[in-house]
């Protein structure tokens, strides 16, 4: 039964009931019967046994005539339960209105409470009585004449059988209120543990389904906060599958693709070498440097995939060192102005001249500023424009890249930085496997930067990079990369 989570839950209605309710209903009858009703009783009986003395003090021949006594009592009556006796002033019976006691007449009363009585006081007692067999309320009362003096004593015994019954009629009650509630704890445990069971195996059986590549429709998301946030989950984590699954089909064919295309242009170009080509000079120096160019954009695939590994795996590492921005600006920016003037590109650069020394990595900076460049000469076209400028404020450094290209899709602009993200543009500059803003972003991060970037479709865009004036964030531990990581894993940019 302890099991399976239904039998726990039944056992855990059922539990408290078998414990709890018989000891409080064994606590309220002991209560009720020591502490209220046997003492209420003894109460009684004091008052009725005083009331008779004080009637009986005024006939004092009733004390030297037993037939007088019996003849008074008889006219008490006060009841079947109870028994009423008169003592003389040795403690001898005169009379009783119980018939078994005809017997004790004239004899001594064996009671310890009739001393108490002949010395003036009501002497009060409940215990078991070996003459009716059974458990009494004892009352002893002096009756005393008008000079003071005792004359005898009055005695009432009240049988506590018919109580006892009752206690135990009322303990029968108890056990059985016991039952109903066993039963109605067991329905309503049973009731409960299956409106929990079945979303929990509904659960179960999701995850065993997406373990075996068959889960496909999402989990209700309904009963208790505790299951549906489970159900939640579960849904979630089947969403990021699907996610991953699709990144991974992405990642192969855009895999083949840049790597299909150089090879395919290398085993062209050694064929025409084979086939003679080699034997003119212009044309082999023409195919040697187009095979070397192709080899070069492998091992530039080689790095960016190389830097993705590291950045999942968290051993992005940092190698800082002090470094004046506006001295190194100048050379890292170089190559790319070239760049762009050979595609027809116009290029203006504004470097601030009050640009500090900042604790940097530069050539992982160095890889993320020429991401976003080569980005920029790619996407602009011939006639167009790529300004760089730079600045400073009390929040900390940027450099600013802006170009009047073909600009981000605002549906595709939230999506940039996730790796192997492709936009929706058309046209035949659209290439890459989109990691190049991803690294970007994860090397600008590791700083303890970010990264702005306003865009317009068909109006250019505006990225700036911020960095830190002091090291706030100066590299990111490992298990926070990993979650940056898989966060991030979903389909990723135009601009890569």
């Amino acid at each position: 039964m302890l099991r399976t989570l239904r039998g726990r839950l039944v056992l855990s209605h059922i539990l408290p009931l078998l414990v709890v309710v018989p000891l409080m209903g064994i606590a309220l009858i002991y209560v009720l019967e020591t502490q209220i009703v046997v003492p209420t009783l003894a109460k009684q009986l004091e008052e009725d046994a005083r009331l008779l003395a004080n009637v009986l003090q005024g006939e004092p021949g009733i004390w030297t005539d037993r037939a007088s006594a019996q003849q008074s009592l008889a006219l008490v009556e006060p009841g079947a339960i109870v028994r009423a006796m008169l003592l003389d002033t040795s403690g001898r019976v005169l009379a009783s209105t119980d018939a078994t006691d005809a017997d004790r007449v004239g004899q001594p009363l064996n009671n310890i409470d009739v001393v108490e009585a002949l010395e003036g006081d009501v002497a009060v007692r409940t215990g078991y009585s070996q003459h009716l067999a059974s458990e009494i309320a004892d009352v002893l009362a002096p009756v005393i004449g008008p000079d003071g003096n005792i004359l005898g004593i009055v005695r009432l015994s009240h049988q506590l059988t018919h109580i006892r019954h009752l206690f135990q009629r009322l303990r029968f009650f108890v056990f059985g209120v016991l039952a109903i509630g066993l039963m109605l704890g067991a329905a309503v445990g049973l009731m409960l543990a299956a409106q929990l069971g079945q979303p929990v195996r509904s659960v179960t059986r999701a995850v065993y389904e997406l373990a075996s590549d068959q889960r496909s429709a999402s989990l209700p998301e309904t009963g208790p906060e505790e299951m549906a946030m489970l159900s939640h989950a579960v849904n979630i984590l089947a969403e990021r599958r699907r996610s991953v699954e699709q990144t991974n089909r992405l990642l192969i064919s855009s895999l083949v693709h840049e790597l299909g295309r150089p090879l395919g242009a290398c085993n062209a170009a050694i064929e025409a070498l084979g086939d003679g080509a080699y034997e003119d000079a212009a044309t082999r120096q023409q195919l040697l440097d187009g095979m070397q160019a192709e080899v070069q954009g492998l091992g530039r695939l080689l790095d960016d995939l190389s830097q993705l590994h590291d950045r999942a795996a968290g051993k992005l590492e940092l190698q800082r060192r002090s470094v004046d921005l506006k001295e190194w600006l100048r050379p890292t920016l170089g190559p790319w102005r070239e760049s762009a003037k050979a595609q027809g590109v116009g290029w203006q650069a504004s470097i601030d001249a009050d640009l500090p020394m900042l604790e940097i990595d530069p050539d992982r900076l160095s890889q993320a500023l020429g991401n976003i460049l080569s980005n920029a000469i790619k996407y602009t076209p011939a006639g167009g424009e790529i300004a760089v400028s730079t600045g400073v404020d009390p929040s900390g450094v940027w450099i600013r890249v802006s170009d009047t290209g073909s600009g981000i899709a605002p549906e595709d602009l939230a999506h940039i930085f996730t790796p192997f993200y492709r936009g929706q543009q058309t046209g035949s500059k659209q290439s890459g496997m989109g990691l190049g803003l991803a690294i970007t972003h994860d090397l600008v991060t590791a700083h303890g930067g970010h990264i702005d970037v306003e865009s317009t479709s068909g109006a250019g865009s505006h990225f700036r990079l911020w960095l830190p004036l002091a090291e706030t964030t100066p590299n990111r531990g490992h298990a926070e990369q990993n979650n940056a990581a898989k966060a991030s894993l979903a389909p990723a940019n135009q601009r890569g």
